[in-house]
C-alpha cells in the first residue's frame, strides 16, 4: 500500500513537471483571477433582450431534448436489458448506448453544427444523444435489477411481448424512470447553455460573444441568471418526484 501511495506522489510530480506547472504561474494565476473577478462585479445586464432570449431558447433546448431523448431511450434501454433480450438483441444496443456517451456534449455540438448548421437544432440533437446515452444506460440496468417473478408470472399466462413489459417489467421501475427523467432535465438545462458556446442556440452564446466584447459585468450577470434557472428547474423538478411519489433520495443516487 506505501508502495502505491509513493508510485502516485511520484507521478504526480512527473505530471505537473511535465505539464509546466510551477508556483509562479499558479502565483500569476491567482492575481489574474483576482482582477478578472473585480471587473465582473457589480453584474450589469446590458442587452436584456438577448439575454432573455437565450434563456429561453435554453430552456426550450433543454425540455425538447429531454423529452425525444427520454422517448427514445425507454425502448433502446428495454433491447438493452439481458435479462429480457438475446445476445444478438441486447450488445447492439449496449454499443448504441455507448457510442452516445463515448463523446463529450460539446464534441457532439461541433459535429451537428458542421452538419445542419449554426442554432437550436444543433443544440436538440447534441443533447438527445447525450440524453440516450446518460438514460438508456440507467434504463437498462434498472429493467436488469428487477424481479423476474412477476416477469414469469405474466409469461405464463401467454401474454404477448407488450403485456409482458407493461405488466411485468415497467410497474417495477416506474419510479426509478421518472427519477431519472427528471435528473436528465437538470443535466440538460446545465449542457444547454454549455452547446451554445459553439453555436448550438441557448444561452452559452450570449455568454460567448459577451466574453468576447470583454463585457465582464455582463457575463457576471448571465452567470447569475443561468444559476438561477437551474435551481428553479432542481426545484421543480423535486416537486415532480414529490407529487409522483418517487423516493428523491434513490432517484438522485
Amino acid at each position: 500500500m506505501t508502495v502505491a501511495w509513493l508510485a502516485l506522489v511520484a507521478y504526480m510530480i512527473f505530471a505537473g513537471l511535465r505539464l509546466d506547472f510551477t508556483w509562479d504561474r499558479f502565483i500569476i494565476g491567482l492575481d489574474n483571477a483576482e482582477r478578472f473577478l473585480g471587473r465582473m462585479f457589480p453584474p450589469a445586464i446590458l442587452q436584456p433582450d438577448s439575454m432573455a432570449k437565450g434563456l429561453l431558447e435554453s430552456l426550450e433546448i433543454a425540455i425538447l431534448a429531454s423529452f425525444f431523448g427520454v422517448l427514445l431511450s425507454l425502448p433502446l434501454g428495454v433491447l438493452a436489458a439481458r435479462n429480457l433480450m438475446p445476445a444478438w438483441v441486447s450488445w447492439p444496443a449496449r454499443t448504441t448506448i455507448a457510442l452516445c456517451r463515448s463523446f463529450h456534449p460539446v464534441i457532439v455540438a461541433i459535429l451537428f453544427v458542421k452538419a445542419v448548421g449554426f442554432g437550436a437544432i444543433a443544440g436538440i440533437l447534441t443533447l438527445i444523444v447525450a440524453s440516450m446515452g446518460f438514460i438508456g444506460k440507467l434504463f437498462a440496468e434498472a429493467i436488469e435489477e428487477i424481479s423476474l417473478k412477476q416477469v414469469e408470472a405474466v409469461r405464463a399466462s401467454g401474454a404477448p411481448f407488450m403485456s409482458v413489459l407493461t405488466y411485468g417489467v415497467f410497474p417495477q421501475v416506474f419510479s426509478r424512470f421518472v427519477g431519472f427523467a427528471t435528473y436528465q432535465i437538470d443535466s440538460n438545462l446545465r449542457n444547454s447553455t454549455m452547446v451554445g458556446i459553439v453555436g448550438a442556440g441557448g444561452i452559452g452564446a450570449t455568454l460567448f460573444a459577451a466574453f468576447q466584447r470583454f463585457d465582464y459585468n455582463f457575463v457576471c450577470a448571465i452567470l447569475i441568471a443561468i444559476i438561477l434557472m437551474i435551481m428553479i428547474g432542481e426545484s421543480l423538478a423535486r416537486w415532480v418526484r414529490r407529487i409522483l411519489g418517487v423516493d428523491v433520495s434513490k432517484s438522485d443516487a
